[in-house]
């Protein structure tokens, strides 16, 4: 990517009426860019760095991501395959590559939050840079730098960032991706269109068919825009669409070709495969609901509110993402008819239809998803929203100078319904920073009174003060998203961000998201209860009895605190959900948002489990991979998820289980639940089998003498010893 001081020359964008054609770019300063515009570039980015990193150690990771990433740094072959354990039974439910990139920081400076955050972190500040250059050249340094400002404040930009989810990662790429796609119209050369496929297909490897979503509109820019014949476009795309492949399913190759017996389950499949995983859980279901995903918008509504065109506007999603929705839309739509008669290779309009065709692709998609929709999913819009703010923003402000009176009505139009739509999201968070949507409301009235009275200012005080009434107007627009982004780093009381379902800014609605309400449980799956309802309220796999509430780690370490990830630092602290030692293996919120599932972890259990583990490979096998991954980052050790994040994986068979327990592999069994989906059938075979051959761990055998005054030895058990001589 360039630079904000690359020498080479940058058109700048001119106001143009529709019946003429548009004039020539003048040229730009031929040597150097403008003076402010590396410093405006930076301050942006140390901006987005506070808000991406401040009071990191604070927040609360996904432990599920969290424990696959620990796996990775245990084994080779668990990092490859994105093993949720080191002893590869199970692997979460996306392609490993995000996985890969954290957990190689991790193998290289230890494993803790601030090392697995930091490739994250470095992702997010250069989506912003390359958002920036790609930018820049289309519509100039003025739009670059306001395209750079919106992404780097968007809410839900700054929550996953927050976060050890992949979107960060998965951003990234695409914008990459996109960027590289416009270098290749604009310079007739195949290796940045090959680029763009490759960083595309590595998109795909990070959440599969999200990372396509805009690749529609990247080819139909390079289709319609591109220099070359349509001969040696064809060859061209043919030359992309190989590298795409190849960087897409190099992955689940070479997962195919491993026998199933050598590698673990894939985790969200019905068949342990790659490709299952591909075109089902993380394929269509996620937009047509089933596979795992929920249907009829019961998946995606509980967390995002209903499927619906207006979905980005609700009250779940309307302060995360939905602020500059209405502008970029108007300034998409303007900023194409500005550019009408341009020639068919206008490197502005082909700008306007890739941003205008990445908005538009994921708005619908997300929009209108039946299957899982998690807020945060929508920080893929961010890029979109912000480069079409800058860029047409920078377009409808030049026509509203250009003495057209035709134009002069856009950009205030589009700045008040901005100010109205914030108003309405600032109203929405009742109780939150009440003094600020009449402050928003009254500086962009202002603002635009000011514009249309200095409109026609040539020099000296009016046009300074027509400079101001345009600043007055982004800063009343950007207000409301500032306030939200700003929440996660500074606002611990309404603004943390729950590793699970990262969301900034207060509770607004009754999907999983915000502080105050509760937080879906999500390694990418289902999981986790409307109306903003406390998770674990069910016991979805069951909980370890009794206990203090706190759990001692296997083999050394310090107790995480409850409430809070753990800081990672030099001594290798474990991140990984808030109360990975307070709170119940049984919960359904994977690690965020308060401790799980309303049970507290027995460490004199846990201890019990470690001593007599007596040389197996996994420590003890749980219903989820929720339950897995908390006790993985507790301990230490393997722990199996027999049925996967949703609960409804096959991974686990009476086949499989008498094999592990004949090998000596595994003692203990957790019984009780089967997770968010529940595989009913399966467990109750292994329920049955394990109940009748097993021998049930009672609580005098581990509990102290306080605690088993009040538990009679004749409870019921969920935890079972099986040895070899225990399989028939």
């Amino acid at each position: 990517m360039t630079s904000a001081t690359d020498p080479h020359p940058h058109p700048e964008t001119t106001a143009v009426s529709p019946d003429r054609p548009p004039p020539g770019p003048p040229a730009a300063p031929p040597d150097k860019a403008p003076r402010w515009s590396l410093p405006a570039l930076l301050a942006i980015l140390v901006l987005a760095g506070v808000l991406y990193a401040w009071n990191l150690s604070g927040s609360s990771l996904n432990s599920f991501y969290s424990a696959a990433v620990y796996s990775g740094t245990q084994s080779w072959k668990a990092w490859f395959f994105g093993s949720l354990d080191a002893g590869n039974f199970i692997t979460v439910d996306k392609p490993p590559f995000a996985l890969m990139v954290m957990g190689l920081s991790c193998r290289v400076l230890g494993f803790g939050t601030w090392q697995m955050m930091a490739p994250e972190i470095a992702a997010a500040l250069g989506t912003i840079w390359i958002l920036h250059s790609s930018v820049k050249r289309a519509f100039g340094h003025a739009a670059a730098a306001t395209a750079a400002l919106v992404l780097a404040l968007t809410p839900i930009t700054v929550a996953i960032n927050r976060d050890n989810n992949p979107d960060t990662i998965l951003v990234l790429l695409m914008v990459g991706g996109a960027a590289l796609a416009l270098r290749a119209v604009r310079t007739d050369r195949l290796l940045p269109l090959i680029g763009s496929a490759v960083l595309f297909g590595l998109a795909f490897n990070t959440k599969m068919l999200q990372g396509y979503i805009a690749l529609p509109a990247v080819f139909a820019v390079y289709v319609y825009a591109s220099k070359p014949g349509w001969r040696k476009k064809a060859v061209n795309l043919a030359l992309a669409a190989v590298a795409l492949a190849v960087a897409s399913f190099w992955w689940a190759a070479a997962v195919s070709l491993v026998p199933a017996d050598d590698r673990p389950y894939i985790g969200g499949s019905t068949d342990g495969s790659a490709w299952d995983l591909i075109m089902g859980y993380n394929g269509l279901g996620r937009v047509l609901g089933g596979e795992g995903n929920g249907g009829g918008g019961s998946g995606g509504g509980t967390f995002a509110g209903t499927a619906g065109i207006g979905r980005m506007f609700n009250d779940v999603l309307g302060g995360q993402i939905s602020w500059l929705i209405p502008f970029a839309f108007l300034a998409l739509a303007a900023g194409l008819v500005l550019r009408g008669r341009a020639p068919r290779t206008d490197p502005t309009r082909a700008a306007l239809v890739l941003w205008g065709g990445w908005l538009v692709l994921h708005y619908l998609t997300f929009a209108l998803a039946e299957g899982t929709m998690h807020p945060y999913y929508t920080t893929a819009l961010a890029p979109g929203i912000a480069a079409l703010t800058g860029g047409g923003g920078v377009m409808l402000w030049r026509a509203f100078r250009g003495g057209d009176a035709r134009w002069s009505w856009v950009l205030p139009a589009g700045l008040a319904v901005t100010g109205v739509w914030a108003v309405v999201l600032l109203r929405r968070a009742t109780g939150w920073n009440t003094w600020l949507w009449p402050v928003v409301g009254v500086v962009m009235a202002l603002a635009i009174v000011g514009l249309f009275v200095f409109r026609t200012a040539g020099s000296g005080t009016r046009a300074r003060l027509l400079a101001v009434s345009l600043a007055a107007a982004v800063v009343a627009g950007l207000a409301g998203p500032t306030a939200y982004a700003a929440s996660p780093a500074f606002d611990s009381a309404s603004g943390g961000v729950g590793g699970t379902n990262p969301t900034a800014g207060p509770s607004t609605g009754n999907g999983m998201g915000g502080p105050g309400g509760g937080r879906g449980g999500d390694g990418g799956g289902p999981g986790g209860m409307p109306d903003g309802a406390r998770q674990g309220s069910g016991q979805a796999g069951g909980e370890f009895p009794g206990g203090d509430g706190q759990m001692q780690p296997g083999g050394g370490g310090g107790e995480l605190p409850q409430g809070g990830g753990a800081p990672g630092g030099a001594n290798g602290e474990f991140p990984g959900g808030d109360s990975a030692r307070s709170g119940g293996f049984g919960g359904s919120d994977g690690g965020g948002g308060g401790p799980m599932g309303g049970g507290s972890v027995d460490s004199a259990l846990v201890a019990y489990l470690e001593k007599h583990q007596d040389g197996a490979k996994w420590l003890l096998a749980v219903s989820n991979s929720q339950s897995a991954g908390q006790l993985i980052l507790s301990t230490h050790k393997p722990v199996i998820s027999m049925w996967g994040f949703t609960g409804s994986d096959q991974a686990m068979t009476l086949a499989k289980l008498k094999e592990l327990v004949k090998k000596g592999e595994l003692h203990y069994i957790q019984l009780g639940g089967g997770g968010m989906g529940g595989n009913s059938s399966l467990n109750q075979e292994i329920t049955s089998w394990v109940q009748k051959y097993g021998t049930a761990v009672k609580a005098s055998e581990y509990a102290s003498t306080s605690t088993t005054e009040s538990t009679s030895d004749s409870a019921t058990s969920t935890i079972y010893r099986l040895d070899p001589s225990d399989v028939g």
